[in-house]
């Protein structure tokens, strides 16, 4: 069996400074550098196709959680893609952006039904619900920052002209 090294070096500090901006949005803005900016992977403009979420989802619980996905990708990807061009192999960060929020809402909804603490055998404890509304809810900080959906991250996006197109989805 013949053991492969692999040499990667790590830098664990965090680089100071403004991220960088997307290249299609240096583009856009007309910032673009060749010395300063890099263009980065480049994907086919092809909108995310949604998926069948009782296939990613299945099972019978999970009946509101497909619901809550589905209404999400139906409100948020469509404006991604006009507004970020949001591509297709980028599709599975914007499902994991709807499944995070269906869950949280998920997470939400039994914490309103079973209260912050729950009665076991061994006295009054935190509902495990919260701990994992945390978890949800710090994913979804880092998805909403990644794919510009905050009010402080979209200010780094810029949409595309409407080259008088006013079938945009921001009319």
């Amino acid at each position: 069996m013949a053991h492969w090294a692999v040499s990667v070096e790590v830098n664990s500090m965090a680089v100071p400074g403004q991220k960088p901006k997307p290249h299609i949005q240096a583009v856009r803005e007309g910032t673009f550098r060749a010395d300063r900016n890099t263009e980065g992977a480049k994907f086919a403009p092809m909108a995310p196709v949604e998926p069948d979420w009782s296939d990613r989802l299945p099972g019978t619980g999970s009946a509101d959680v497909r619901r809550a996905a589905a209404d999400v990708w139906a409100r948020t990807i469509p404006a991604l893609v006009h507004s970020a061009g949001l591509t297709d192999p980028q599709r599975e960060t914007a499902i994991e952006y709807c499944v995070t929020v269906a869950r949280l809402w998920q997470a939400e909804r039994e914490l309103s039904r079973s209260g912050l603490v729950v009665e076991t055998e061994r006295g009054n404890v935190k509902s495990p619900w919260v701990t994992i509304a945390g978890q949800y809810r710090s994913h979804f900080r880092s998805l909403v920052g990644e794919l510009g959906l905050s009010p402080a991250s979209a200010t780094r996006i810029t949409p595309p002209e409407s080259g008088g197109d006013d079938d945009g989805v921001f009319d």
